[in-house]
């Protein structure tokens, strides 16, 4: 019954961590320091620019670990990041268009690392985005990361 109970619980742990891995938030108005540690006593590994997307793995009291679009995990203070979602593409060249739909106008292109904002959830392999001058479209998912 003892074993029963410790898988249980390790069951329930590692689901909780998986569930929570799916989380994506943004850097908050103004870029931040990530940190190798969850203090501002830890190493200092880059600045993230405001907007950045980021996967939160873990929080931990008021610092959450968070992975990058390169895979990277560094530590960030939660105050600091927003529920806005920002996408960032990961195409070369991806195509945002006026439905969603390959056979749809092309509304413009964005380069590879262009940040966009997720304007509706994804939906069947795409998303609408919008830029920052204001363009409104559908990208496919797998141009961009962040979801």
């Amino acid at each position: 019954m003892r074993h029963l109970l410790t898988a249980m619980g390790l069951f329930a742990l590692l689901s909780s961590s998986a569930a929570q891995a799916l989380e994506f938030r943004s850097v908050g108005a103004t870029p931040v320091i990530m940190y190798d540690a969850p203090s501002a006593k830890g190493g200092k590994l880059y600045v993230a620019p405001r907007g950045m997307p980021v996967e939160v793995v873990f929080t931990s009291g008021a610092w959450s670990k968070v992975r990058d679009m390169s895979g990277d995990m560094s530590w960030v203070e939660s105050k600091d990041l927003v529920s806005r979602r920002s996408l960032i593409v990961r195409a070369a060249n991806a195509k945002v268009r006026t439905a969603a739909d390959d056979a749809a106008a092309l509304v413009f292109s964005a380069d590879k690392h262009v940040l966009l904002e997720m304007a509706e959830p994804a939906a069947a392999g795409w998303v609408k985005v919008k830029h920052r001058d204001g363009q409104v479209g559908f990208v496919k998912i797998t141009e961009v990361w962040g979801l």
